[in-house]
């Protein structure tokens, strides 16, 4: 701009002092442009240049380091346990505490990978199986309590199920449906096919009090959903799955077990017989051992217990007395199950307590079928209680309850 002025006045014929005037300003900019390169080389100049650079560098040390986000792990287990797992994932991963990829295959691979160190955590629906190698070694934190139910589907009349039904039936014993007072038609009874499932597993250990009982079950699936989905295309059919996976469910019904519904209250109480704790399975040497108690510990949280509880399952925390009355259910189910043996003529025994139990039944008959059954109830009793000990002492909860 400034230059177009300059030259404008030059060619335009004004007065000498206009002329005067614009060779002055002609000659100030010619001056000043001559005077740019020489003012650019001075020392002064680049002073601010070096302190510009100073201040920039200077707050840039002196911030703090980032907090190094914890690695991610996996948890690998039944799919009974990971449809519930995978909320708790998403409430974990939402606050930035980490990263969990779950893999829902079965109990088996799960508890498998953390002895192989292909995961870092295992979701199981039961707890380990004694002598069991693979098993040596696995801590199992309770996450909560859920209903081991009898499905049907909703065109099938029958409501309910004695615990002594349950067990002929598993043993083929039963095999007509006008055995449980319906209408004449096989009974296609369905199972997991994998083995030591979760469902399964819990659900033999309580009728049979081996968790890898041998059983009459003609037809098997990969896992509890795809069985789900058999028996409510069946109206014949019936199976095991958990009050977390069919609550809720129009395709499926659920019977009673002794005339009790199951429910998370009747869980709570221990008036539902049928009901098996969900774990968090993962060993102390694991190489993401921090991370893992870290995700452990928000299991434990009111925020995963509400989460919990909107499956069904009812929080270990929230219904800690509940431990105490094993040996009371575990007799429950024997004497509705084996009712000869809870009357026999070896006299009158403490049938709510396991431990006496299997000592008096070893020194009377130590090799007998009853008294191996006895001591695999007081075993599992008491793998039970461990489990619920561990928990409190491993997992405690952070102040806010998270």
């Amino acid at each position: 701009m400034r230059g177009s002025i300059c030259c404008g006045m030059i060619n335009v014929n004004k007065t000498f002092g206009a002329r005067l005037g614009g060779l002055f300003l002609m000659c100030a900019c010619g001056f000043a442009l001559a005077q740019a390169p020489a003012a650019a080389d001075k020392p002064a100049a680049a002073k601010p240049a070096a302190q510009k650079k100073a201040a920039v560098a200077k707050p840039a040390a002196a911030k703090p380091a980032a907090a190094k986000p914890a690695p991610g792990i996996v948890l690998r287990g039944d799919h009974t346990t990971a449809r519930v797992v995978k909320d708790l994932v998403k409430q974990y991963e939402a606050t930035k505490q980490g990263k969990v990829e779950v893999q829902a295959f079965s109990t088996i691979s799960g508890l498998d990978a953390l002895g192989s160190g292909s995961a870092d955590m295992a979701g199981s629906a039961r707890t380990a199986m004694p002598d069991r190698a693979e098993e040596k070694g696995i801590n199992f934190f309770p996450l909560g309590w859920d209903a081991l139910v009898v499905i049907t589907s909703p065109k099938n009349p029958v409501n309910n199920i004695t615990l002594k039904q349950l067990h002929d039936l598993y043993l083929g014993r039963l095999t007509n449906w006008s055995d449980f007072g319906a209408p004449a038609a096989e009974i296609n009874l369905v199972g997991v096919a994998g083995p030591l499932d979760g469902v399964e597993y819990s659900t033999r250990l309580l009728l049979f009090h081996f968790g890898d009982q041998e059983v009459s079950v003609p037809r098997f699936y990969v896992n509890t959903e795809k069985l789900e989905e058999a028996i409510a295309i069946d109206p014949h059919g019936i199976g095991m799955s958990t009050l977390s996976g069919v609550a809720g469910n129009p395709a499926i019904k659920m019977l009673s077990v002794e005339g009790v519904a199951p429910s998370t209250a009747s869980v709570s109480d221990g008036s539902y017989p049928l009901y098996s704790p969900l774990y968090l399975a993962a060993r102390d040497d694991a190489k993401n051992a921090e991370a893992v108690k870290k995700f452990v510990q928000f299991a434990d949280g009111e925020s995963a217990r509400a989460i919990l509880r909107r499956h069904y399952i009812v929080p270990f925390a929230d219904v800690p007395e509940l431990m105490t009355k094993q040996d009371a259910r575990v007799a429950f189910v024997d004497a509705h199950v084996r009712p000869d043996l809870a009357t026999s003529s070896m006299g009158t025994r403490p049938v709510s307590a396991p431990n006496a139990t299997a000592d008096s039944l070893a020194r009377n008959a130590p090799t007998s079928e009853e008294a191996v059954a006895a001591k695999a109830r007081a075993a599992r009793v008491q793998a039970e209680k461990d489990a619920g000990k561990t928990a409190a002492k491993s997992v405690p909860s952070t102040p806010d309850g998270n």
